[in-house]
């Protein structure tokens, strides 16, 4: 039984759906061995993924925007793309794109609905493609993984998809997300000019962030000489250019550090070297940022939104996204109280345990069979 996986999110590059990408096939591997085979776009132009061999990789030379416009066109014609990958058994399709195959039991994976709830942060182009495509693509797979049951809901007020079609499958920080030693966060913060005390925020820089209101929320705290600075770690995203304007009007700029991108084996110890970690979304499909953080050892606040409340469970001290004086508040009551801050990293340790690529990737493999063998 031949199994693809899509792993042009990662070939791509592209931030969150990139780590779910790599870390499910990495985590995979050793179940499926030889079964397991990858799809790409841009197949001889980009990838494949390292460590993997040409002779386990299919895919279409088209590059990213001819073959999602391709797909669509083919789904709204209801004409199967026949011959694209015979030999499937089963075709994962890990992002908002599903090829119409015919005969291939198809699986896929909707991380969130952003742009039915907050359409006013896509780019036009972006949320007209996602509105028309996605619906038929939800039609079409025989099963849905959602990351949380908030995105379960979403499918199901959105699209009025079968629940019983959808599984919840959540993500994981990856393993080398854990505890630094004293001596790694030293390291990592003279490279990257961080602080002694620093509140952190990890993500692509873009609306539904909240990154504004984050920076109000700090201003008390470095006023009152509670916080050094706060960090931004995350590339440039769409639609960033109000929040950039806001930060170069802030009379808080110089205590804003924005490092952009940082390498993923440094990432664990910027975490541990937080004094707390804040994740002000005011909408996330699961919001790995949260995991991660507690895996290794950094207090966690959080807005009390969508899906974070189930990743964050009873570990984390939670505020309304849009109330600044909220946020601020939060994050006081956990720079200014050292025991606190303690019991949260024990508890975000705990509860961080629950969540492991090993066992999201057994509740994969017993869609994969299930689909398999109906």
């Amino acid at each position: 039984m031949t199994i693809y996986i899509d792993v042009s999110a990662a070939v791509h590059g592209k931030a969150g759906l990139s780590r779910y990408v790599v870390n499910l096939v990495t985590a995979l591997e050793p179940l499926l061995g030889e079964r397991l085979s990858l799809f790409q776009n841009s197949l001889g132009r980009r990838g494949p993924l390292p460590g993997w061999s040409t002779a386990r990789v299919a895919g279409v030379p088209w590059g990213y925007k001819p073959w999602r416009a391709l797909v669509l066109a083919r789904a709204l014609a209801r004409w199967p793309m026949r011959g694209l990958l015979e030999e499937a058994r089963v075709f994962h399709a890990t992002e908002h794109l599903l090829p119409p195959l015919d005969g291939i039991p198809t699986i896929l994976t909707v991380h969130d609905l952003i742009y039915e709830r907050f359409p006013f942060y896509h780019k036009r182009y972006n949320y007209l493609y996602l509105r028309t495509a996605m619906p038929i693509f939800c039609r079409e797979a025989e099963y849905i993984i959602a990351p949380s049951e908030h995105t379960k809901q979403d499918l199901v007020d959105c699209y009025r998809v079968d629940p019983a079609k959808v599984v919840v499958i959540p993500e994981a920080a990856a393993s080398h997300f854990a505890p630094q030693s004293p001596e790694r966060v030293a390291d990592v913060r003279s490279r990257y000019g961080l602080p002694e005390r620093y509140a952190l925020a990890v993500g692509t820089l873009e609306p539904r962030k909240n990154l504004t209101r984050l920076i109000e929320a700090c201003g008390p705290l470095f006023e009152a000489d509670q916080l050094d600075a706060l960090v931004l770690v995350g590339a440039r995203g769409w639609l960033c250019g109000d929040f950039f304007e806001d930060l170069e009007a802030s009379p808080w700029r110089d205590r804003i550090i924005l490092p952009g991108f940082v390498a993923d084996a440094d990432l664990p110890a910027v975490y541990a070297g937080a004094v707390v970690t804040v994740q002000p979304s005011l909408y996330e499909g699961f919001g790995l940022p949260v995991v991660e953080a507690m895996a290794c050892g950094s207090p966690v606040c959080s807005s009390c939104t969508s899906s974070l409340p189930e990743v964050g469970g009873d570990a984390a001290v939670y505020f309304d996204p849009e109330d600044v004086d909220a946020i601020s508040d939060s994050i006081h009551r956990v720079v200014t109280d050292q025991e606190r801050q303690q019991e949260m990293r024990m508890a975000g340790l705990a509860w961080s345990r629950r969540f492991t690529w090993e066992e999201t990737a057994r509740q994969t493999l017993r869609l994969y069979d299930q689909i398999a063998d109906a």
